[in-house]
């Protein structure tokens, strides 16, 4: 009893410790943006809708629907790229596993600013062929978020025999793209989860990358507008911040309604 009292009281503080790390920072900006003249007030939260301030706050407006883009191809990437490569490798060529994953992880431990060096080349040939669009950093994010997503993706493949389904649902005629489709891919539901959101956040706060090759995302925009109004860019945080903490609940509510419908 004593054990069982001693480790709920070691949880309970770990989690106040863990809470207040997170939420003191977050609670002294909040209040940071209620701060004017003489007082508190909501006037640099009135800021950002009122339509004689839009001009100067139109850079937070452009770079965010450009984040909004780059997370759902970069999204794309993840789940339609690295996710059926990765299911190929486990089942066909199981010997080119550590190889890949030494390749995947690889770019966590490369700096940021190295990475561009890289890259700046090849976005010269991008921005001929493709244009220089917001939207061609998916690439970069691609290839920055795949040791992010490479664990949980992977995780999943580990948790299911991933070659008795595939060679069940062959059996029974299925094609492969319809073995991935409507077989694997529910089953590794829970990893793509959280590959997703991994890398929805990663986009969502990146900025070095955006900056050294000159594309306009949120974070940039950020950076501008606070040279401009520090309070507004401060706003304009805590409601990505928000927005995060959505997306978070939608995606793991996703997750357990999917895993309801399996079990019924």
């Amino acid at each position: 009893m004593r054990l069982l009292t001693a480790s709920k009281a070691t949880r309970a503080a770990v989690a106040v410790l863990v809470g207040a790390f997170f939420l003191i920072p977050v609670v002294f900006t909040v209040e940071y943006t209620f701060r004017d003249k003489g007082g508190h007030s909501l006037v640099h939260w009135a800021n950002i809708v009122d339509p004689a301030k839009q001009s100067a706050y139109q850079p937070i407006w452009t770079g965010l629907a450009n984040s909004l883009t780059l997370m759902v191809v970069t999204v794309a990437i993840v789940l339609l790229v690295l996710a059926p490569t990765m299911i190929l490798v486990n089942l066909r060529f199981p010997k080119l596993r550590r190889p890949f994953e030494f390749v995947a992880l690889l770019p966590i431990s490369i700096p940021a600013i190295v990475l561009v060096v890289g890259l700046a080349p090849i976005y010269l040939v991008v921005g001929r062929s493709l244009g220089t669009g917001a939207w061609t950093l998916a690439f970069a994010y691609g290839i920055t978020v795949m040791p992010f997503a490479f664990r949980p993706i992977q995780a999943a493949i580990d948790a299911i025999n991933l070659t008795t389904l595939s060679e069940a649902a062959r059996s029974l005629g299925a094609s492969w793209p319809a073995t991935v489709w409507r077989v694997l891919a529910p089953n590794l539901r829970p990893g793509l989860l959280n590959a997703s959101l991994i890398s929805v956040a990663v986009v969502l706060g990146e900025y070095t990358i955006a900056s050294l090759l000159n594309r306009q995302n949120l974070q940039t925009a950020l950076i501008v507008v606070s040279r401009q109004d520090g309070y507004a860019s401060v706003v304009f945080t805590l409601l990505a911040l928000a927005f995060c903490f959505v997306l978070l609940v939608v995606i793991g509510r996703g997750g357990n309604a999917g895993k309801k419908r399996r079990r019924s």
